[in-house]
């Protein structure tokens, strides 16, 4: 038999290091950071224990490589979807609507993720993170803005700041009421994205409803990468 093409042993590695990206996704939202061990994500993801120290130096920067992914395939996916648009404003709406989404449909996960990123370690510059910069910025891009290196991580923390007030413990704030905010932010008309229905929240204490995006459309992309 002859030896693998090195084409074919990277495709395999790629292939490997996005099964323990899916499985940490998987278990942390499941039972928590803490009651998951590196042990359980390499048996989840059918890999030695030991590739994962290959890869990743630790179970922190694993899952906000694993949460990164999570967040760029979500982005890209609702940036491509039907129909497709090169309408700037669109497009940002979608972004919004995608990371809410996300904040929505996997609390504990997105939950840990922010708490990890407030410790020391901060952001990890892996492939994944990148990844989800560059969609970002390419849609400050198509919405116009003038100077995207300065609008990319405004944008970026406003999200971030949306995220974190949603998950706070004790005093939540609904996403419909964040959604409004960013909408108007970017001067976005509400039916744009991907709008929780009815009219805009004006006090009336309206929860956001995600419709067909619903947690089951993640899950099932990961899995084609399987």
């Amino acid at each position: 038999m002859s030896p693998r093409s090195a084409s074919v042993n990277e495709e395999l590695r790629r292939r490997s290091r996005e099964r323990l990206l899916q499985a940490t996704v998987e278990l942390v939202a499941e039972r928590g950071f803490e009651a998951t061990t590196l042990a359980d994500i390499a048996d989840r993801a059918g890999a030695a224990r030991g590739l994962i120290s290959y890869y990743f130096p630790g179970k922190r920067q694993l899952l906000q490589s694993a949460v990164h992914r999570l967040m760029h395939l979500t982005l890209e996916a609702g940036l491509e979807r039907e129909p497709a648009t090169d309408d700037g404003r669109e497009l940002m709406a979608r972004a919004l609507d995608a990371i809410l989404g996300l904040t929505a449909d996997w609390p504990l996960l997105m939950r840990t993720h922010m708490a990890g990123i407030l410790q020391a370690e901060g952001f990890v510059q892996c492939p994944e993170q990148q990844r989800l910069a560059q969609l970002l910025r390419e849609t400050v891009v198509a919405y116009g803005s003038p100077d995207p290196d300065s609008d990319y991580p405004l944008m970026r923390a406003l999200m971030m700041g949306a995220v974190f007030a949603v998950l706070m413990p004790g005093a939540p704030m609904p996403l419909s009421r964040l959604r409004a905010e960013l909408f108007t932010r970017y001067g976005l008309d509400w039916e744009l994205g991907v709008p929780p229905g009815g009219e805009p929240p004006g006090g009336t204490g309206q929860e956001m409803i995600l419709g067909d995006r619903g947690s089951a459309e993640v899950p099932q992309r990961l899995n084609g990468l399987k």
